[in-house]
């Protein structure tokens, strides 16, 4: 074999599986069209917000690289959703894009044992009959076949993708660089259930043609850094962005762009049949949201820096795939916006998606062995899905070849475990964003706490390296000391509380840190991010306790494993719907059949009665 992996792409997903496996000491060549756009912000000069800040802080306690880029380049940090609970918190950075691809690039020709190379992928080469197919490598553009024990398809929109500008449309994944031909065909030809979907992003306008004295400014907050190797200590100084921070802008849409877009609607390749594939529900283009909603006067606009090294903007919340004369129009329509240069135009893109139904929890397929997905191409969207499904597949490929059980992870235990379950469970037919009301347990999946929850599996997986946990397993007995100083404090009497100690008085809701802490002086040692974190977990662990109590009973069911190989029409008291849902997704588990929108309670019973049986 010529690698232990190929890792086909060099978006997000590719660069966390492709650098766990090498991590993870096997070789791995990453196949990419042009190196110099290995981890390209395609769309949004941003990295995480609700939920997905949760994926990048789970990305790198388990030894990932998504939050540490990120780090590199943060040109502004917020914590969203302040004036909600912190189930609902979660960080988001403006990044300076080309520092970005700069940092994943270098990560990557740092990393021992890992090989780029420029070319396409166009087929797999694999061995066996159906049902009992492995992958044995790849075949690229140039006819070049690269033999590999395991194969990471991380292709983004590329595979077979279109973009859409109005009336013109081209064979590219992104606006001026070409699609990846042949690969879709190539899998459908192999049984691969393939579909169409659709994304979009907006224009970029030259930032000195824009009047921001009519905008809301908007500032940052202190910054904050999303990779816990960056954590601030009792004997380390806090840290701080290596970069200057910028602010952003908020405009609207008025009246005169919502009629301008309508009468222009016509030539629309999405409401003129041109686009075939469906788009994200939750992230509509501005002419869907202005047909949708008409009795909207305007929709906020949120103008975005997209680097240091230039003046261009990104407008948030106005992809669109009209023509390049009706952007310019409604663009100028819009405050602020009255002299906008476009410097690149918004356009749509369509392209093939892998139906997840198709991948076990592990991301490898069901069809092909030793062959696995991440990313936009398992249907999902975001740069933050597409790391988190990255850096699975890369260790499940690595399991694989170590002959070791994959990493699967519960809907318990990470966001990540609930995006995969959701995709490779429910299967999506329309690109799946993560939503923090997708996680049950989301009190205890904050971002906070994703290295208390994942540093572990990341460290027996080989991922956390010795320094590093030795920080973390300081940073666990500092927080046990913190929660020991508030137990042993009691509050004098006369107070409310008095006579219990600051633990218990936290529990409240009307008692604030701010006022309790100072009781404790010892506390000054430690630092704000740790007191904080204390104070959480405090104040909602009864929460937090019901919602370990209901993941553990759904781990339980987990645990019971059910046959890949299982015959369900053959098994008596299944209803129709059950035995051709159970054929469709072929769960590894009780726990994810339970999960199957149309598995009855009954269903399962007959399930966990059968696997009694067979294993007495």
């Amino acid at each position: 074999m010529d690698y232990d992996c190929v890792v086909v792409g060099g978006g997000h997903a590719g660069i966390e599986a492709s650098l766990a496996v090498a991590r993870l000491g096997f070789s791995v060549l990453l196949v990419t069209q042009n190196p110099d756009r290995i981890g390209a912000l395609s769309c949004n000069p941003a990295v995480g917000g609700l939920s997905k800040g949760n994926l990048v802080r789970e990305v790198d306690a388990l030894g990932g690289e998504m939050g540490k880029l990120t780090d590199a380049a943060m040109i502004q940090y917020r914590v969203l959703n302040r004036s909600r609970g912190p189930a609902v918190q979660a960080p988001r950075a403006q990044t300076d894009k080309q520092l970005y691809q700069a940092a994943a690039r270098a990560a990557l020709e740092r990393q021992k044992g890992l090989s780029i190379f420029m070319d396409t992928v166009t087929d797999l080469v694999t061995a066996g009959e159906d049902g009992n197919r492995r992958v044995e490598g790849v075949v690229t553009q140039r006819g070049r076949r690269i033999s590999a024990r395991t194969v990471i398809l991380a292709a983004g929109t590329f595979m077979e993708g279109k973009i859409f500008i109005g009336e013109y449309d081209a064979p590219q994944g992104r606006l001026g660089e070409g699609a990846a031909l042949g690969l879709g065909a190539s899998l459908r030809r192999l049984g691969f259930p393939l579909g169409r979907f659709k994304t979009g992003t907006p224009a970029r306008l030259a930032g000195d043609s824009i009047d921001y004295s009519v905008m809301e400014k908007q500032e940052g907050e202190e910054a904050r850094p999303f990779s816990f190797d960056l954590d601030s200590g009792p004997v380390q100084p806090a840290w701080r962005p290596p970069l200057p921070q910028l602010p952003c802008w908020i405009t609207r849409s008025t009246p005169r762009t919502h009629e301008i877009i309508r009468s222009g609607i016509h030539r629309s390749p999405l409401y003129g049949g041109k686009i075939t594939g469906v788009g994200p529900r939750y992230c509509p283009s501005i002419e869907d949201k202005v047909m949708r909603f008409p009795e909207r006067d305007g929709h906020h606009i949120f103008i975005e820096p997209e680097g240091l090294s230039t003046t261009e903007m990104y407008m948030n919340g106005a992809s669109s795939s009209l023509p390049e004369d009706v952007q310019r129009d409604f663009i100028r329509s819009i405050p602020g916006l009255e002299a906008a240069r476009i410097v690149r135009p918004a356009y749509a893109v369509e392209y093939d998606y892998l139906d997840p139904l198709d991948l076990y929890p592990s991301l490898e397929s069901k069809l092909v062995a030793g062959f696995f997905s991440a990313g936009q191409t398992n249907g999902s969207s975001g740069y933050e899905e597409a790391a988190a499904q990255g850096i699975v597949a890369g260790i499940n490929a690595a399991q694989k070849l170590r002959g070791a059980p994959p990493l699967v992870l519960g809907r318990g235990d990470a966001y990540i475990g609930v995006l995969i379950d959701d995709l490779t469970t429910l299967g999506t037919r329309e690109p799946y964003r993560m939503f923090t009301s997708r996680a049950e347990h989301r009190l205890a999946l904050r971002h906070d706490t994703a290295d208390t929850r994942l540093s572990p599996r990341g460290r027996e997986l080989g991922l956390v390296g010795e320094e590093r946990w030795q920080r973390f397993v300081k940073k666990t007995e500092g927080l046990e000391a913190v929660r020991d100083l508030l137990r042993r404090r009691k509050l004098p009497d006369g107070m409310p509380h008095g006579g219990e100690s600051v633990e218990q008085a936290l529990r409240d809701s009307r008692a604030r840190p701010e006022a309790l802490f100072p009781l404790v002086p010892e506390l000054g040692g430690f630092p704000a991010e740790w007191l904080e974190r204390a104070w959480l977990d405090i104040r909602y662990s009864g929460y937090i306790e019901k919602e370990e109590r209901t993941a553990a009973r759904a781990a339980k069911l987990d645990a019971v494993r059910l046959e890949g190989g299982l015959d369900y029409s053959a098994i008596a008291g299944l209803s129709s719907e059950a035995r051709e849902k159970l054929r469709l997704v072929r769960p590894l588990s009780l726990g994810q059949a339970a999960r199957i929108p149309g598995v009855r309670q009954g269903d399962i019973a007959l399930l966990m009665a059968l696997h009694r049986k067979n294993n007495n």
